[in-house]
């Protein structure tokens, strides 16, 4: 199914890819920005619900983020006119059902490499979607999406870290990680460059000092393994980037 789903997906994003693309689909890639995010952090705490079911409100928490991704699902298929994006989305759609199934089901290593590969399924129809629908973006738009890069890329290196620490510390996912941190300061790097205004600036030197603590762990991620501390510590980060994306919203 996993490989079925990879060859049709390149196939209509090579078809997509090739038609022009205007300001009238923000709201897509809006949307497919959410679904990135969501996709990695869905799954990254069904993963901290596996080393700690005893955490029942965190079922709850992924309950809501199911409703979230239903929600921006929603928004793609009202919005677009696009009959190849509207043939991802229904791979989309099964995969949100499919976790839907897995949330009502006991959790087990089975499920966390089902949810493993359903947070890779929506990444990349994700990914198609918003290529689909790019356009040239202002200055400002390219910092607001950086800054929604950088939540995803959080997202994403904090899943692989419960990953590799509860069993599925595999090659791949040792990559994946890395990729993940690497891809994480080279936006990093994009922010260090843009002249913010004083009051903000605070912020942009925040952010840059937050990861650098939570890289330390990142790195160390199979000899030191304290993911609630690092869960809170990441979500704080997350908060920080928050700000930055609200500031360059407001500035487009």
């Amino acid at each position: 199914m996993k490989i079925l789903f990879y060859a049709v997906l390149l196939f209509l994003a090579g078809t997509i890819f090739s038609q022009a693309a205007t300001r009238g689909d923000v709201k897509v890639i809006e949307a497919s920005e959410n679904i990135r995010y969501l996709s990695q952090k869905i799954v990254k705490d069904y993963l901290f619900l596996y080393k700690y079911p005893e955490q029942t409100e965190v079922k709850n928490k992924l309950n809501r983020e199911l409703q979230s991704l239903s929600n921006d699902l929603r928004v793609i298929a009202t919005t677009t006119k696009d009959s190849d994006t509207k043939d991802i989305l229904e791979f989309l759609a099964y995969s949100k059902d499919q976790i839907s199934e897995i949330f009502d089901q006991k959790i087990d290593e089975e499920k966390v490499a089902l949810m493993l590969d359903y947070s890779e399924t929506l990444l990349e129809g994700a990914d198609s979607i918003a290529l689909a629908h790019k356009y040239e973006f202002s200055d400002e738009e390219k910092m607001l999406m950086t800054m929604k890069k950088i939540a995803y890329l959080l997202e994403r290196v904090t899943k692989y870290y419960m990953a590799l620490n509860i069993g599925f510390n595999t090659t791949t996912n040792k990559e994946q990680i890395q990729n993940a941190m690497t891809e994480i300061e080279e936006s990093l790097y994009i922010v260090s460059q843009y002249s913010y205004p004083n009051e903000i600036q605070g912020t942009q030197h925040d952010i840059n000092y937050a990861w650098q603590a939570n890289r330390i762990f990142f790195d160390r991620s199979e000899t030191l393994f304290i993911p609630k501390l690092i869960f809170i510590s990441v979500s704080y980060l997350e908060d920080t980037v928050a700000k930055l994306e609200l500031f360059h919203s407001k500035n487009q």
